[in-house]
């Protein structure tokens, strides 16, 4: 037993072997500290471009009123409507004489309020379209151990491919 472990003791195999499995470990799965590091700027990037998204300026009593207003009608239409199936169940006499009574309304009219209904939600849609999109800063890319350096491997030191890239040309 003693001389078969001074032989490999004393080769430098063990260590080698080591080595490898050393550098195949950190090439199959990624560092943690780096993958921490990583996934903290990913973070911090999202919760600042949230930060920027809702940023609002100042505004007086006045805009903020009438923001408050121009929010109500899509949830107003919403809630109108699933408020009409439920007074259909709830009083089915009283809704069908109701919508009887939108059968004599005319046409026009008709007409007029799709056209008002139509240019409200086109204007705003057409408003947000026309809006210049926020220019937000994205972080730098980060190189980690799955990304390859952009400098073509330069830093690398392999004297194999130095000698092949020689002879290439």
């Amino acid at each position: 037993m003693g001389m078969i472990g001074g032989l490999v003791a004393g080769s430098g195999a063990v260590e080698t072997l080591g080595r490898a499995a050393l550098g195949l470990t950190q090439a199959m799965r990624p560092d943690a500290t780096e993958g921490q590091r990583l996934d903290h700027e990913g973070r911090q990037a999202a919760l600042e471009q949230l930060g920027d998204e809702f940023a609002l300026d100042r505004r007086g009593l006045f805009d903020r009123c009438v923001d408050g207003l121009n929010r109500l009608p899509r949830p107003m239409l919403a809630l109108g409507t699933m408020g009409l199936f439920v007074y259909a169940m709830a009083e089915p006499v009283g809704f069908a004489a109701r919508m009887e009574g939108l059968g004599y309304v005319p046409d026009p009219l008709w007409w007029l309020l799709g056209a008002i209904v139509g240019f409200y939600f086109g204007a705003r849609e057409l408003h947000y379209v026309r809006r210049p999109p926020k220019v937000i800063a994205r972080p730098a890319p980060v190189h980690s151990a799955w990304i390859a350096p952009d400098d073509g491997g330069a830093d690398l030191d392999n004297p194999a491919l130095r000698d092949w890239k020689g002879a290439q040309g």
